[in-house]
C-alpha cells in the first residue's frame, strides 16, 4: 500500500459528511475520528475508515493560504520518514512539520509534513513502535 491516508477539501462540510456517511456505509467504511474547528484551529475534519483506522478524510475549506488537499505516503520506518523530509526540503519543498511523534493521531504515529511546489501538504508516516 502506497497511501496511508488522503484528505480532500469540501465546500459544505455538514452536507459532505452526511453524503460520505451514507455512501461509504455499504462498503463497511464509517467514521473513525473527528476533530472540530475549535480543536484544529482551522476547520472541522472527519476521518473515515474500517478496522485499520481512518484512511479517507474530508474537511471544510480553510480560510488561509494553505492548501487543504493532503496525501500521506506510508513509510516502512522512522528513518524513512526522516529521509523523506530531508530530501523533500533539498528538492524545493517547504517544511510544514518536522519529523516526530504525533501521539494525538496515534500512540506510535511518526510523521513529517512538506508543502510541495503547489502548496499541497504531503506527508510520510509510519506507525511502528521503534525508538
Amino acid at each position: 500500500m502506497i497511501f496511508d491516508h488522503v484528505s480532500l477539501p469540501v465546500s459544505n462540510f455538514k452536507k459532505s459528511k452526511a453524503f460520505y456517511v451514507a455512501v461509504l456505509a455499504p462498503l463497511g467504511i464509517g467514521i473513525q475520528y473527528e476533530e472540530s474547528a475549535e480543536v484544529t484551529g482551522t476547520t472541522d475534519f472527519v476521518g473515515f475508515g474500517s478496522d485499520d483506522g481512518p484512511e479517507f478524510w474530508i474537511g471544510g475549506l480553510m480560510k488561509t493560504e494553505r492548501h487543504m488537499t493532503h496525501i500521506a505516503f506510508r513509510a516502512k520506518d522512522r528513518k524513512t520518514v526522516d529521509a523523506f523530509h530531508a530530501i523533500a526540503l533539498a528538492a524545493g519543498g517547504t517544511d510544514n512539520g518536522a519529523p516526530g511523534l504525533r501521539p494525538h493521531y496515534g500512540e506510535h504515529y511518526y510523521g513529517a509534513f512538506i508543502l510541495d511546489p503547489d502548496g499541497i501538504n504531503i506527508e510520510a508516516v509510519c506507525h511502528t513502535a521503534e525508538t
